[in-house]
């Protein structure tokens, strides 16, 4: 078994304005990661090659797939397709969020 305490992981920044990312678990074919956008920051991410779920744990923001915008909040579960523009905006509570990716993150 596998298990992690979700509160306990510590996404290390990745750029000057806070982004942090961690890769956590990974199996032959799905991966689980844990992002971070602090509030008021821009999410500058470039289409992956890997489907996405996205799982908010805290904060709020907006997300915009392809041409639509949504608003997400705790709670809030968002699929996005392999190869499709889509970034975090609006971000006005740091965002917590849970990354799941099928086939695994390549990085």
């Amino acid at each position: 078994m596998e298990a992690f305490e979700i509160p306990e992981l510590n996404p290390q920044p990745r750029d000057a304005e806070g982004h942090g990312y961690i890769d956590f678990l990974a199996s032959e074919k799905l991966s689980v990661g844990l992002a971070i956008w602090p509030k008021e920051t821009a999410d500058r991410q470039r289409p992956h090659r890997e489907d996405e779920v996205y799982y908010v744990i805290s904060g709020r923001g907006t997300i915009r797939v392809a041409d639509e915008d949504r608003a997400v909040q705790p709670g809030s579960l968002v699929f996005v397709a392999a190869g499709v523009e889509h970034r975090f905006h609006t971000i006005e509570e740091d965002l917590r969020v849970l990354v799941f990716w099928a086939p695994p993150h390549s990085g």
